[in-house]
């Protein structure tokens, strides 16, 4: 079992920055995959970025390359996504994920547990 506590959410202006935190409890963090998605109200969840087990290999979604930097510390535990350049349309809930197999990361069904996620709202 793992459990996942996003932080780091919060209001910002467009152009503007954040750093979200994901927290994960136990001993085995550094087994598992991780994921940000996000989830606009009235939209489908969509995902955002991925990080393999070590650290080595990030994915990101298109409309977030450049932006968005996806990283994990496994000493601590912590996965982070630092976004830059936030734009209003970047507002939703982000919420992190872990994945045991480590596969298809682009896919909220390959994701094993689930944080309940931070808001972040981008002002015009």
């Amino acid at each position: 079992q793992v459990q996942l506590v996003e932080s780091g959410g919060g209001l910002v202006q467009a152009g503007g920055s954040l750093r979200l935190s994901c927290a994960a409890s136990g001993r085995t963090f550094s087994t598992y995959a991780m994921g940000w998605f996000r989830q606009a109200p009235g939209k489908e969840r969509e995902f955002v970025a991925a990080i393999s087990m070590g650290g080595g290999r990030t994915y990101y979604a298109n409309s977030m390359k450049g932006r968005f930097t996806i990283s994990r510390d496994n000493a601590k535990n912590t996965v982070y996504l630092q976004m830059n350049s936030l734009k209003p349309e970047d507002t939703a809930v982000y919420s992190c994920a872990a994945s045991r197999g480590g596969y298809g990361l682009g896919l909220g069904a390959n994701y094993d547990y689930w944080g309940q996620g931070t808001q972040v709202t981008v002002s015009s």
